[in-house]
């Protein structure tokens, strides 16, 4: 009888979805990408979050949620304004509703969901893939869960809030204060211009339930080190026994290569004889399966993966400090990165989607992506470490940033936050440290962009770097310069110029180019588009890329390491991107284009 229930209460809840799906549509009437109308509002980005360590069990709870904006304080909404598709902000198209919302407002979500009979004798996690900015979680009426940070995933138990019956109810509220406070947001602002994007607020990356056992994994840590063939693995398990122990095992397709076992809290060392390497050449990547034993029994199980290559620098004959890959040196280069869309703003519309700048990149001849002053969804991070191409990871800016900026930009001066903002700065970015940790394709930490609410650098630089000793650290991309971290990274636009020296660390260029192309029907504003320098055709615009292209290869020899080129697309008003907005149009000539930025990569190539 209980099952017939549950089936039951399921096809309502069906039923009751479909019904709001077909009246949903993105809103406005701005360019959008074509993944747009892949959209099935039903189940929206249905692909598993979190493939770093994945379960088999899991339920989607992405859809048409019930929301309200109400003004900030108020209790639980009696009543709600319409519908809203997660996980899209609200100010996107996608989200069927393009509202701002405000500091002094907040944003409410309820649905309802079923748990599944066969979960019945299992714990409950609600897991939210990332809420922008500090969130509140009613189950059932009962306040469950705080969190604060806008890029970072959480997860909580919902299990003894569970209720006999068969709709379980779900309520979020979130308040975001966008560019009036002092939390990292990156580009959002309330009044978007230039180099500044739509503020985003709310839920904008994949929400699900999964059962798990009373002891279960809930994190997992794995650096490789190829110089000694083996990989570290660590596990964080709730209620674990003294007596609990997890086991690895390593595959290379469906053979064991590696295993090992260690009690939880503690390394396992896995030896990987004759192991195979990542690189953006040849993303190798092993099978991992990790399980929680008990007794002897597993009693959790998750499947995660994992990338042998090492990154580090060394001083060449010359002496010139170099960025290495696998003990090679190995020039950097590719585009400054936003990971905006028109119609999500910072949530792609579809996995296709989100992959689809990845491959772009690569098939431009890049083999590097600065994330800029925004972190990804995990699965964003997957598709690196599947594909093949290097990541520096920026800490999105926060707190003061343009009006210091211009005040104190390369003055040597930092900015003081309050206690209450640096307290939240280090949360935050240990908690997005701790997320990509695993992922081979992040190589490099970048805490501050330019003087952007730069403060106490070489403190921070030197946590990072003792935090996770097995990647750079780039303290302050273009930014106040202090003689810490791996790289003395600077900023010139448009052309590439070497404008410091040490022969301390690697000097890098953390961006240049900045070419503008506006092509018609393809802008997000029909006038008053930005670029560094503007162009009027195609080939005018990649005759432009390869002088500065050139003008880089001499430079390399001079002493640049890496150079970061802006940007991968255009992004609202900014037209610099090497694709439209909507990405539909490669702007500058694409065979061009990767000639020679596949000769920047090999420049320091003895292989």
């Amino acid at each position: 009888m209980t099952q017939k229930i549950y089936v039951l209460t399921i096809l309502l809840v069906f039923a009751e979805c479909c019904i709001y799906s077909q009246n949903w549509k993105p809103s406005g009437d701005r360019i959008k990408t074509e993944w747009s109308q892949k959209i099935d509002p039903s189940n929206p980005l249905p692909e598993y979050p979190r493939p770093i360590m994945e379960r088999a069990l899991w339920q989607n709870l992405n859809g048409l949620w019930d929301y309200a904006i109400a003004a900030k304080g108020s209790s639980i909404p009696a009543s709600f304004d319409g519908k809203i598709l997660v996980p899209y902000s609200i100010e996107s198209s996608l989200s069927g509703v393009q509202k701002p919302v405000g500091d002094t407002c907040e944003l409410w979500y309820h649905r309802t969901f079923a748990v599944p009979s066969q979960w019945r004798n299992k714990r409950i996690r609600l897991n939210f893939g990332a809420v922008d900015w500090k969130a509140d979680v009613w189950i059932n009426d009962i306040k469950a869960a705080a969190h604060t940070g806008g890029y970072t995933p959480f997860s909580l138990d919902i299990t003894p809030f569970l209720t006999d019956e068969n709709l379980q109810h779900v309520t979020v509220r979130v308040w975001d204060p966008s560019d009036k406070g002092y939390q990292p947001r990156g580009k959002q602002v309330t009044n978007p211009q230039g180099i500044w994007y739509t503020s985003v607020t709310g839920i904008w990356q994949t929400v699900w339930l999964e059962p798990v056992h009373d002891s279960h994994i809930t994190e997992l840590k794995t650096i490789p080190n190829i110089d000694m063939n083996s990989l570290s693995v660590a596990v964080t398990a709730q209620d674990a026994r003294p007596s609990d122990i997890f086991e690895v095992r390593i595959l290379d397709d469906a053979k064991l290569v590696g295993s090992g076992k260690a009690a939880v809290g503690q390394e396992a060392l896995v030896g990987i004889p004759s192991a195979k390497l990542w690189s953006p050449e040849n993303p190798f990547l092993y099978t991992l399966e990790i399980s929680l034993l008990r007794d002897g029994k597993a009693i959790d199980k998750i499947k995660s993966y994992a990338g042998m290559r090492k990154i580090s620098s060394k001083r060449d004959a010359n002496g010139i400090v170099r960025l290495q890959l696998n003990n090679h040196d190995y020039f950097q280069f590719g585009p400054l990165d936003q990971g905006w869309w028109p119609d999500g703003l910072y949530t792609a519309p579809t996995d296709e989607a989100l992959v689809f700048d990845i491959k772009k990149t690569k098939e431009l001849g890049y083999n590097l992506i600065r994330k800029h002053v925004k972190v990804e969804p995990a699965r964003w991070y997957y598709h690196c470490d599947r594909e093949g191409i290097l990541v520096w990871q920026d800490m999105p800016s926060g707190d003061r940033t343009v009006e210091w900026q211009r005040r104190n930009y390369f003055a040597g001066q930092e900015f003081q936050r309050s206690l209450e903002s640096e307290k939240n700065f280090r949360s935050e970015w240990k908690a997005i440290m701790d997320l990509l940790v695993s992922n081979p394709s992040v190589v490099a930490w970048v805490p501050f962009n330019e003087a952007w609410g730069q403060f106490k650098t070489a403190e921070i630089a030197d946590w990072t770097k003792s935090y996770d000793p097995s990647r750079l650290v780039n303290p302050a991309s273009g930014g106040n310069f202090f003689d810490v971290g791996d790289m003395l990274d600077t900023h010139n636009y448009p052309a590439p110029e070497l404008s410091m020296y040490t022969n301390k660390r690697a000097c890098v260029l953390g961006e240049y180019g900045g070419i503008g192309l506006a092509v018609d029907n393809h802008l997000w504003l029909r006038e008053k588009n930005w670029g560094y320098v503007k162009y009027k055709t195609s080939e005018e615009a990649t005759e432009a890329y390869l002088q500065l292209a050139d003008k880089l290869k001499r430079l390399i020899t001079a002493g640049f390491s890496a150079a970061i080129y802006t940007q991968t697309t255009d992004v609202e008003s900014e037209i610099n991107g090497l694709m439209t907005y909507d990405r539909k149009i490669t702007k500058l000539q694409q065979e061009r284009i990767r000639k020679v930025n596949l000769e920047i990569c090999r420049s320091l190539s003895t292989e």
